[in-house]
């Protein structure tokens, strides 16, 4: 596994293109109030991005297959330390705000509301 500081993904990367295009079409920025996370969850057929995803990704997690309610998914979190300290400071070097306003938006919301800035 990668540690947190060990990365292919530099900003202007093709691997860091997929995982944004990915959280701004599907991605849930948000918590339980205690601990803030981000969700991706999409159909089981994804299973290979998923895979990708969690290599990627050092300390993000993949939960499922999940068959709920006619529904076959999985959920892959990053929370805790590797939302920290891995993703948030690589998402900050991205043009985000000026590719899709809405899903950076909710990406804001999700740091003031967990007190996330960069560096604290």
């Amino acid at each position: 596994m990668k540690s947190y500081g060990e990365t292919a993904l530099d900003p202007g990367s093709f691997q860091m293109g997929v995982l944004l295009g990915v959280l701004i079409g599907e991605g849930h920025f948000g918590g339980d109030g205690k601990q803030p996370q981000v969700t991706l969850r999409m159909h089981s057929r994804h299973h290979g991005l998923f895979e990708w995803l969690t290599q990627q990704v050092p300390g993000s997690k993949l939960y499922g297959p999940y068959d709920h309610g006619g529904r076959h998914y999985y959920q892959w979190i990053v929370r805790g330390q590797a939302l920290r300290e891995f993703l948030i400071p690589l998402l900050e070097r991205l043009p985000w705000a000026q590719i899709d306003p809405p899903s950076y938006q909710r990406y804001r919301e999700m740091k003031a509301r967990y007190g996330l800035e960069v560096g604290s």
